[in-house]
C-alpha cells in the first residue's frame, strides 16, 4: 500500500476551502459537517460523475493506496463505496445505504480514519435543480467514541468533505477535478 497509517491520517486532517461549508455541530460524542456549491450541469450529469466516476474526481491524498483510480462506488443499496488495493485485498469505506437516483445518495460508516475509531457516521450526497444548475449538498453526521472527543477532528474532517465537493465541481465543469481549475 501506498500510504502509511500515519500518512493517511495526515492527508486526511489537511484542510481546503469550499464554496460554503459549515460544522453545524460539534461535541465530544459527535458532529455535523455540511458542504454545498452549485455545479454548472444539469442533475443527471452531475449524479452520473459523482456516483459513476469518483475514481476521477476523489483526492488521491484521501484513499488508502494513493490512487483515486481504485475507488467505486456500487450504486445500489447495500453498494459499496470501495477501494481495490489488488490481489484481493481491500477496503470498504462506506457502504450505500440509500440510492435514490438522480436525487440522493446516503453511504454508511466512519470515512478514512473515522473507520479505524469507535464511531459510525451517515454522509448524505443531496442533488437538486436550481436556475443555475445543480445544487449539491453533501451532509456528514458522525456520533460515537474517540479519545478526547470528535468535536476536535470535525473542522478537518470538513475540510476534507469541502474539497471533495470543490473536486467534483471542478471535475464536472473543467473535466480537471483540481479546483484551481475553475474560477
Amino acid at each position: 500500500m501506498g500510504n502509511t497509517p500515519s500518512s493517511v491520517l495526515f492527508a486526511f486532517l489537511f484542510i481546503c476551502g469550499s464554496a460554503t461549508a459549515d460544522v453545524v455541530d460539534a461535541e465530544a460524542g459527535g458532529f455535523t459537517s455540511v458542504n454545498e456549491t452549485t455545479i454548472d450541469a444539469p442533475r443527471d450529469a452531475v449524479w452520473q460523475a459523482a456516483i459513476a466516476e469518483i475514481n476521477q474526481w476523489w483526492s488521491s491524498d484521501h484513499t488508502v493506496s494513493g490512487e483515486a483510480s481504485r475507488l467505486s462506488i456500487e450504486g445500489r443499496p447495500l453498494g459499496c463505496f470501495c477501494e481495490d488495493l489488488g490481489e484481493g485485498a481491500g477496503v470498504v469505506h462506506m457502504t450505500v445505504t440509500t440510492h435514490s437516483p438522480p436525487a440522493m445518495l446516503r453511504l454508511t460508516g466512519g470515512l478514512g480514519p473515522l473507520g479505524l475509531m469507535g464511531v459510525d457516521g451517515n454522509m448524505t450526497w443531496e442533488f437538486s435543480d436550481t436556475d443555475a444548475g445543480t445544487r449539491a449538498r453533501f451532509t456528514y453526521a458522525v456520533g460515537g467514541y474517540r479519545p478526547g472527543g470528535l468535536d476536535s477532528i470535525a473542522g478537518p474532517v470538513d475540510g476534507v468533505i469541502g474539497e471533495a465537493l470543490l473536486r467534483l465541481k471542478a471535475y464536472i465543469e473543467s473535466g480537471d477535478a483540481e479546483p484551481s481549475s475553475i474560477e
